[in-house]
């Protein structure tokens, strides 16, 4: 069973930092896509920003410039370093996996507020 477990989520201050890890475990069989979606309240979940294993890095307009998507292949793990957060950064943000197979894996969530 695959489980996709979100950490480092938080608190910040409008203009921090914050790096969310997403840690893969279980059986994959191969990985063509790691991403981070957000969801703010009364508003539909949102692609952030996503890997496309050996192709590309693509990022939301909203986002561009600010965060920066990276993977550690040997420990399955994805992770998402947020700078310069904004108010409307507010959001719970959700991990995903995708396989060759077409099969898509979603972490529970962690949440991130931005607020004084």
């Amino acid at each position: 069973q695959v489980q996709l477990v979100e950490s480092g989520g938080g608190l910040v201050q409008p203009g921090g930092s914050l790096r969310l890890s997403c840690a893969a475990s279980g059986s994959i069989f191969r990985i063509y896509a790691m991403g981070w979606s957000r969801q703010a309240p009364g508003k539909q979940r949102e692609l952030v920003a996503r890997i496309i294993v050996g192709a590309s890095t693509n990022y939301a307009d909203s986002v561009k410039g600010r965060f920066t998507i990276s993977r550690d292949n040997a420990k399955n793990t994805v992770y998402l370093q947020m700078n310069s957060l904004k108010p409307e950064d507010t959001a719970v943000y959700y991990c995903n996996i995708n396989d060759i197979l077409g099969k898509e894996y979603w972490g529970q969530g962690t949440q991130v507020t931005v607020s004084s």
